[in-house]
Formats: structure tokens, sequence, C-alpha cells
């Protein structure tokens, strides 16, 4: 027998659970002793035993930020039991752990202020919280609903944040997780992510956005890290225009080293997946569905992309590695399926246009592609003098207007195109270009010859 007055050992919860799960058989009058909270076991605070309940139209604020500053000083959570939590100018200290009943506890803007952040701390997690923005108007100095800046480890597990105009949530120079969360009816980007160090953004819905659904930008370029994978991002607009700025569900900006793999993206008002100037890039076996512009962008001054096994079906353009005027190059495009490609954008193009399978420059593998319908290039490669080592081998390419149209232009370099098939391409299966103008006729059947290419063992049907 344990003695009067002594505390409860792991051991003896462990033994009472055990005994619950025994006599749950019996009849209810068999088992009378004392219930043992799930709160109890955890050392969780329970926000509602403490005297803290969800009241509408009355902002919480400070009882809420008394209860989190008790649970930090015993190492503990702080749990909210469903309802409605009104609050404002909610500043989150370091060792803030805060859970709710997901679907059900909601944390919502009071307004008067900014909503919910962080700064400087050690470590932030939140869990099962709806946080609501309340469609209410955020002061200037606030870009986010929920704004958190040097944090060194966040974790926000299945959370739900939606109603806000700005953005969704904001991390400047944060490392952690963003998993299994629903971003929702947001006016500018869903999760805005700069200079990070290490973030894992993974298994999230982000629906609605009114400008980009998930943005790994750095203020200047540098090794991000970041990892996205398995999100499912849909109806991304571009409310602000431009010409690729905006409307993108995946958008990477200076970030290198980055991972985006397995998405499975829809209805994005330009493009799927955007990066602009990042290096050592790895896009892979993700779903692009209906995208207004190109599909998958790889831009500006970058070195090394690898495009791999990701299925196009929509866009104004397939993949586009480009760029080489601006240092764009080094790039493997494998095993990608592309098809059902529209000659129409969002915008009056003034350059390469609209209409193209896959278009590269520089310094790249295009190899193990299939591209179908197709309505004017099936692959593009080079822009005037903008070509270097290009091989493109092993591809099919059926039902386009060309199959291949290769810069001729006099300072364009090298390119391999060999043991492709073309079915079906009804103004030839590989051109030279000049610029936007044919410049030959049917270079796969050996007729005229160019110093920089190498054209053989292409299959026509």
């Amino acid at each position: 027998m344990r003695g009067k007055g002594k505390a409860v050992t792991r051991r003896d919860a462990m033994a009472l659970l055990a005994m619950a799960a025994g006599m749950a058989v019996l009849p209810r009058r068999a088992w009378c002793g004392p219930a043992l909270s799930v709160t109890d076991l955890r050392g969780t605070i329970d926000a509602g035993e403490a005297g803290l309940s969800p009241k509408r139209s009355e902002n919480q604020t400070e009882q809420l930020l008394d209860l989190i500053h008790e649970a930090i000083r015993g190492d503990q959570w702080v749990f909210l039991p469903p309802g409605r939590y009104e609050v404002s100018n909610l500043s989150l200290p370091h060792k803030t752990r805060l859970m709710g009943t997901a679907g059900a506890t909601e944390i919502a803007f009071a307004g008067g202020g900014s909503f919910l952040g962080a700064e400087g701390a050690g470590r932030i997690e939140l869990a099962n919280i709806t946080f609501n923005g309340a469609d209410l108007p955020l002061p200037e100095h606030a870009p986010a609903m929920l704004h958190l800046r040097d944090v060194d480890e966040i974790s926000i597990d299945n959370c739900a944040l939606k109603g806000c105009g700005k953005t969704g949530l904001q991390l400047e120079r944060c490392a952690g997780s963003i998993r299994d969360s629903r971003i929702d009816g947001i006016g500018e980007y869903g999760l805005y992510a700069i200079d990070s160090r290490g973030l894992s953004v993974r298994e999230n819905r982000i629906a609605n956005c009114g400008n980009g659904g998930i943005l790994i930008h750095r203020s200047e370029v540098g090794e991000d890290g970041s990892i996205v994978s398995g999100n499912r991002i849909t109806r991304t607009g571009a409310t602000y225009g431009g010409t690729g700025q905006f409307g993108n569900a995946i958008n990477l900006y200076r970030a290198g080293g980055v991972i985006v793999s397995g998405n499975h993206i829809s209805d994005s008002a330009f493009t799927a997946i955007r990066a602009n100037a990042s290096s050592n890039i790895q896009i892979s076996d993700n779903q692009c569905l209906r995208s207004g512009e190109t599909a998958i962008y790889s831009e500006f001054g970058f070195e090394g992309a690898m495009v791999t096994g990701n299925l196009i079906d929509g866009a104004a353009n397939g993949i586009n590695i480009a760029n080489f005027n601006e240092g764009g190059r080094l790039a493997i495009v494998a095993n990608n399926i592309v098809r059902n490609i529209s000659l129409t954008g969002p915008y009056e193009h003034d350059s390469v246009g609209f209409g193209i399978g896959i278009g590269v420059e520089a310094d790249t593998v295009v190899s193990g592609n299939l591209l179908e319908n197709v309505p004017r290039f099936g692959m593009l490669l080079g822009w005037g003098p903008y070509l270097r080592n290009v091989a493109a081998t092993g591809n099919i390419i059926r039902s386009a207007r060309i199959g291949c149209a290769v810069s001729v232009v006099e300072e364009a370099g090298s390119a391999l195109i060999s043991d492709n098939i073309f079915e079906s391409c009804e103004d030839g299966a590989i051109l030279g270009f000049r610029w936007h103008d044919a410049a030959t006729g049917e270079l796969a059947a050996g007729g005229e010859t160019f110093g920089h290419l190498t054209i053989d063992a292409n299959r026509i049907g």
C-alpha cells in the first residue's frame, strides 16, 4: 500500500490505466474509483480548469499569457478546451507550448493591433488550434496573422489559419517544421519564409491564397536547406497581377539547397513551382495540374537544378530552364510527363512565348521525358545565342506542331539531339530557328548540317 499523501509515480499511473482497462468490462457500479484526467498524466495545464473559458467579444490576451508563463515555469503545455478565445498583440515567449482540440479550439483576432507573434524565442510549439483572423484588418507594421522572427525551433502541427487579408504565416530566420496544417482564405501568401535555417514544410493543405502559396525566400543568395514536401496546394491567385512575381503555388527566391518533392498542385494562376536564382535545388515527383503559366520554372542566376519525375497536365509552358544570359545553367530534366499545353498565358509574352513543352538553354540534359499535345514546340533548345552543351536524348514527343526547335544563330553553342521518337509533329520533327523564325528544313533527315549540332538516330512517325 502507498502511504497517505505519497505522490503518484509514473508506474502507479500506468497501473491505474491498466486496472481501468480491465475493469471496463465490469458493470458500471463495480468500478467507482476516482478518474485520472489526461492532463494530469501528461503534465498539461488545462486552461478551463484554470479559469479561462471561451468568451466571444472579450479580449483574453492577458489571461492566456498568464497561463503560458505558468506553464513555462513548469515546462508544461497549455491545453485550450474547445471554443473561441479572442486575443490581440499576443507575443509568445520562449518555450510556449499551446495545444487545443483540432477543429474545435479557435484563437481569433480581436482587432486593435497585431494578432500573434514571437521574436528571439528558442522554441515555440503550437498544435491542434485554428487561428482565425476574423477578416479584421492588420496594421501596416504587421505583415501576417502569425509573425515569428528568430525562433530556433518552431513546431506548428495540425493547425489551421484562415480569414486574413494579408499573409497567413510569416517566418523570418526560423528553423523547425510546419506540418499537417491547413491555410485557407488568405489575401496574400499562405506561408512566407525568409532566411530560414533548415525549415520543413510537409503535408499541409493550402487553398485560396490571393498571391502565393508557399514562398521560400532569402534576402541574399545563399544556402537555405528547406524541404517542401507532400503538400496539397490549390487555387493560388495573382490579385497583384504581374508576369510571375505573384500567383505561384511554390516559389523559391535566392534559396539554395531546397528540396521540393511529392506536392500535389492544381489551379495556380501562374506557376506551380517557380525557382528564381536558386541553386542546387531538387524538384521531383510533383503533380502540377492546370497551371496558368509555366508549370515548373528554374530561371535567372542559378547553378544546379534537378527536375525529375514530375507530372504536368495543363499549362502555358511545361518546364522552362531559362536565363543563361543571367547565369542560369546546369540542370537535368528527366523522366517527366508533360501534356496538354496551351498557346495562351495570363499576359502578353514579349520573348519566347507560350505553347512549349520543355525549354532549356545551357549545360543541361533532357532525357526520358514524354511530351504530348503541345501546340508549338515539344522541346526548345536554346534561344538565339543562348545555347551551350545541351543533350536531348531518349525523349518521346507526340502531337506537337514542331517536335524540337533548336537555335542555329551563329553564336549558339553545341547540342546533341539523338535517339528521340517524334510522332505526329505536323510541321516537322527537328527544325533550326533563328529566334522566332524557322531557318531550316527538316534536320532529322540529315540534309542540312550545322557544326554545333549533332543529330542522330531519331525516329519519326
